[in-house]
C-alpha cells in the first residue's frame, strides 16, 4: 500500500504545479490509469491483445473440373485462383480434349478446336497451380491436378508413344518437378487423366496402348480414368478391359462418371466381378458429376457418392472403398 500512496502523492504534486503554471491548461487526469490497491491489474491492461481471429474457411472436398478451350497461362492462372479462393481440395481435372499430333508435337485438340502442344499444356497447368496457391483461403487445402485428355478418336501416329515419354507421362512428371522447384508442391500435386469411354474405342486398342505407354514410364504419378462404362461390362468392353483402366494397371485409378443410378449400378457390377472373378479391386478415387445451373443431367456429388455406395452394398462389393470427395465437371 505504501507504494500506491507514494504514487498518488506524486501525481498530486504534479497536478498542483501544472495548475499554477497555466490555469487554462486542460485537465489530463482522465488520461491516467485509475489507482488501485493492486497495480498489476491496470498494468496488465497495457499488454497487447490479439484481434479476434477470423474463422478458417471450410475446405470444399468437391473440386471443379473443366473442359478447356484454351491453354493460355493468364486464363489458367485465374481458374486456379478461383479454385483457391473457394478452398477447393481433392482431385481437379483439366480436360484439354482429343489426343492429337501436329508438326512433330504430341498434344491435344482443345474444345475450341485449336491444337495445344503438350509443353504448352504444362505451362498452362503450372499457371493454374500458381494461381491456386496464391489465392488459397486455407493453408491446409491442397489439390491433385490431373492433365486430362480422352480416348475420343485419337489423331496420333502412336497412342503408346502419346502415353509414354513423348507426351503424357513425361509432361506429368515434368509438372511435378516444376511444382517442387517453385515451392508449390505443398498445395498442388501432378497427375494425369483420361476420359476413357468404351463407345469411343470399341476395340480398346488405342485406350490400352495409351495407358500401357503411360505405365511404362514408372513415374509414380496416377492416371485417372474419369469416363463411363457405356451400358456396363460386356456391352462394349469386357470386365477385364474396364478393370485395366480403373485399377488393374498399377498406375490407374478411377473417378467414375456417376450421373445417374444406372451408371452407379454399372460401376458396382464391375467392382463385384473384379472382386469375385479376378481377386482385384476397382480403385475408386471419388466420383465425377456434371451438375450445372438449369441442367438436370447429373446427380449431385453427395447423392452420387450415396448411390454408388448403396449399389456396391446391394451387390456384395461394399468392401470396395469409395473415398469421400470428387469433382464436378464444368466448362471454361
Amino acid at each position: 500500500m505504501k507504494y500506491v500512496a507514494a504514487l498518488a502523492a506524486a501525481v498530486a504534486v504534479g497536478l498542483s504545479v501544472a495548475t499554477a503554471a497555466s490555469a487554462s491548461a486542460p485537465s489530463w487526469t482522465s488520461l491516467l490509469p485509475p489507482l488501485t490497491p493492486n497495480p498489476s491489474l491496470w498494468l496488465s491492461g497495457l499488454q497487447p491483445h490479439p484481434a479476434a481471429p477470423q474463422p478458417t474457411p471450410a475446405i470444399r472436398a468437391t473440386t471443379v473440373s473443366l473442359y478447356e478451350h484454351t491453354a493460355s497461362p493468364p486464363i489458367l492462372h485465374e481458374q486456379g485462383c478461383a479454385a483457391g479462393r473457394e478452398n477447393r481440395s481433392g482431385i481437379g481435372i483439366l480436360d484439354f480434349g482429343q489426343p492429337a499430333y501436329h508438326r512433330g508435337h504430341y498434344g491435344t485438340n482443345l474444345f475450341s478446336g485449336r491444337f495445344a502442344a503438350n509443353w504448352k499444356i504444362t505451362e498452362a497447368m503450372l499457371a493454374y497451380a500458381s494461381g491456386y496457391a496464391a489465392c488459397l483461403a486455407s493453408p491446409s487445402a491442397s489439390i491433385t491436378l490431373a492433365r486430362g485428355t480422352s480416348n475420343y478418336h485419337p489423331d496420333l501416329p502412336s497412342a503408346y508413344k502419346a502415353g509414354r515419354a513423348r507426351a503424357w507421362a513425361r509432361e506429368t512428371d515434368k509438372l511435378a518437378i516444376l511444382l517442387q522447384a517453385q515451392g508449390l508442391s505443398a498445395h498442388v500435386a501432378s497427375a494425369a487423366g483420361d476420359d476413357a469411354e468404351p463407345a469411343w474405342d470399341p476395340s480398346f486398342h488405342d485406350t490400352h496402348d495409351f495407358f500401357r505407354g503411360f505405365g511404362s514410364m514408372r513415374t509414380g504419378q496416377t492416371l485417372y480414368d474419369y469416363g463411363s462404362l457405356d451400358g456396363g461390362i460386356g456391352v462394349v468392353w469386357s470386365a477385364k478391359q474396364a478393370l485395366y483402366v480403373s485399377g488393374g494397371m498399377r498406375e490407374s485409378q478411377v473417378l467414375p462418371e456417376i450421373y445417374s443410378r444406372a451408371m452407379a449400378r454399372e460401376w458396382a457390377e464391375l467392382a463385384t466381378v473384379a472382386q469375385n472373378r479376378y481377386r482385384q479391386s476397382v480403385r475408386f478415387a471419388g466420383v465425377l458429376t456434371q451438375v450445372s445451373p438449369g441442367c438436370g443431367c447429373s446427380l449431385g456429388p453427395s447423392a452420387a457418392h450415396r448411390v454408388l455406395r448403396r449399389e456396391l452394398a446391394d451387390l456384395g462389393a461394399d468392401g470396395t472403398p469409395v473415398p469421400a470427395g470428387g469433382s464436378n465437371m464444368g466448362s471454361y
